[in-house]
């Protein structure tokens, strides 16, 4: 029988698509100063097809801070949007999102030193509302990190009220409304600066650099309450001489990532600690990179088995940005990937991730002044979907989704047995078509193992309605309903 409905359909079959990168794009286009923040505060996040990011810009005549969006994971781009508009100088933006809602952070000096700011947009950046002064002391606060997981927000700063820069926290339960008191998290008799905060559900991870007399160190600690009592604080580096700096971090259900930058081999290299069981317990340090040159200003995301890492990188005579992914929760890596070749300067990538595609944005200096640039890759996050289980079943199966109804996500279970012997995985491609049969967005195209897989759904994008979700192998086929009620 005919549907004209929405689709969510598991194709299998027997020819792997390799992902491909698509060429740089430029983002803006001025005869000013476009700069994006640090590494490891990100400055890009994506949510269903939506894509956003953030930096600081010159045209003004000062530093403010600018926003675009992508309403089809980066495809075509929308216009410039002015987030501030002050005589002061506006620096560092830090951007995070969670379904429709935006939420962006920077440092203002309106009133003779920096103090963090923060605004948002609840229509997924189609509208922001007014400025809100978030610290408010006669001492700078700078360098603020963002994450936000459902509608609770967190944010990290470096913070002078101590006379030596300290981390501090606060955090909103309703979605950037309402803000805790300042929290203090580090006590250090000198700097405790640059931090990277990721949350996922009630655990909120923070790491920075710490300076002691002789080097400066990755630090780390971990609340499992969203923000209202923390840990204490636990060293990631380990020597005990040599400069490790600009860490990035990422959360995603059990597994957190910490990268950094470290000079123990005689040069810049990218170093890597997880844990599995959201950061209680770490393992060993990892080098990722290794060449006579400089490798620097790492930033990384995690999505299921995925781990996603981007960094500039001098090897080639120039700064220009790196790439490599692995898809077994780090235990291997793939070749490094150079996603820029020009003859200037491409440095302070930030990556984003969607169900199958990757964003990377970074800055560069190729048009005779520093521009925002990006970078996609439709199908490069193969493993987005959670393993479940290793245990092999007996026959394909498509498990009812859950919640139903949902509101605005839902999880679909699915079963996939061996085919033959000879061969180990399979090509699954998931695919969402809307209501008159349209094709929404191909959420994976992949090889999968035979196993138990769990697939994550945000509607957050999408009207309310009935939908159906169907699989299709050989001689397989199934078709369930699913209900989104906002």
């Amino acid at each position: 029988m005919k549907k004209t409905c929405l689709l969510i359909t598991f194709l299998i079959i027997t020819n792997f698509l390799y992902s491909q990168w698509q060429p740089d794009l430029r983002l803006t286009i001025d005869p000013a100063l476009s700069f994006t923040c640090r590494n490891n505060t990100k400055y890009v996040a994506a949510s269903g097809d939506f894509l956003h990011v953030v930096w600081m810009d010159y045209r003004d005549g000062n530093f403010e801070v600018y926003y675009k969006r992508s309403t089809d994971r980066g495809i075509y781009w929308g216009a410039d949007i002015r987030l501030t508009n002050d005589s002061a100088s506006s620096n560092y933006p830090s951007l995070a999102i969670s379904g429709l809602v935006v939420h962006a952070v920077w440092e203002n000096n309106l009133y003779g030193n920096y103090q963090i700011f923060y605004k948002r947009s609840t229509n997924a950046g189609l509208s922001w509302d007014v400025d809100q002064q978030l610290t408010n002391y006669s001492l700078t606060e700078e360098f603020p990190s963002v994450s936000a997981s459902g509608t609770n927000v967190h944010i990290a700063w470096n913070d002078k009220r101590d006379g030596n820069y300290e981390i501090y926290y606060k955090h909103s339960t309703d979605n950037g409304i309402n803000w805790s008191e300042d929290i203090r998290l580090t006590n250090n008799s000198l700097n405790s600066e640059y931090a990277s905060i990721s949350a996922f559900g009630q655990v909120v991870c923070v790491v920075w650099q710490e300076r002691s007399s002789v080097d400066t160190e990755i630090y780390y600690k971990r609340s499992t309450d969203r923000g209202l009592s923390w840990g204490a604080d636990l060293r990631l580096s380990s020597n005990n001489v040599y400069t490790s700096k600009t860490p990035s971090i990422s959360v995603s259900d059990m597994y957190v990532i910490v990268v950094w930058e470290d000079h123990r081999d005689g040069n810049e290299e990218i170093y890597y600690r997880l844990s599995t069981d959201e950061g209680l317990n770490w393992g060993a340090d990892n080098r990722l990179t290794s060449n006579n040159y400089t490798s620097t200003t790492p930033s990384v995301l995690v999505s299921g088995p995925s781990i996603h890492l981007t960094w500039d990188d001098n090897r080639d005579g120039n700064k220009e940005i790196y790439y490599k992914c692995s898809t077994d929760w780090g235990l291997s890596w793939g070749e490094d990937i150079r996603l820029t070749s020009n003859s200037s300067y491409s440095y302070f990538p930030s990556i984003a991730i969607s169900g199958p595609f990757v964003q990377v944005v970074w800055n560069d200096s190729r048009d005779g002044n520093p521009e925002i640039y990006g970078k996609r890759n439709p199908t490069g996050n193969p493993n987005w979907i959670k393993f479940i289980s290793s245990e092999i079943p007996n026959n394909f199966s498509l498990s009812q989704n859950y919640p139903n109804p949902f509101n605005p996500q839902t999880k679909i279970r699915f079963e996939l047995p061996s085919l033959t012997r000879s061969k180990s995985s399979i090509l699954v491609k998931l695919v969402i078509y809307d209501l008159l049969g349209r094709e929404v967005t191909t959420l994976v195209n992949e090889e999968l193992k035979p196993g138990t897989y769990e697939a994550d759904w945000d509607g957050s994008n999408f009207s309310s309605g009935v939908y159906f979700y169907k699989i299709i192998s050989n001689d397989f086929v199934e078709t369930k309903k699913m209900v989104l009620m906002k």
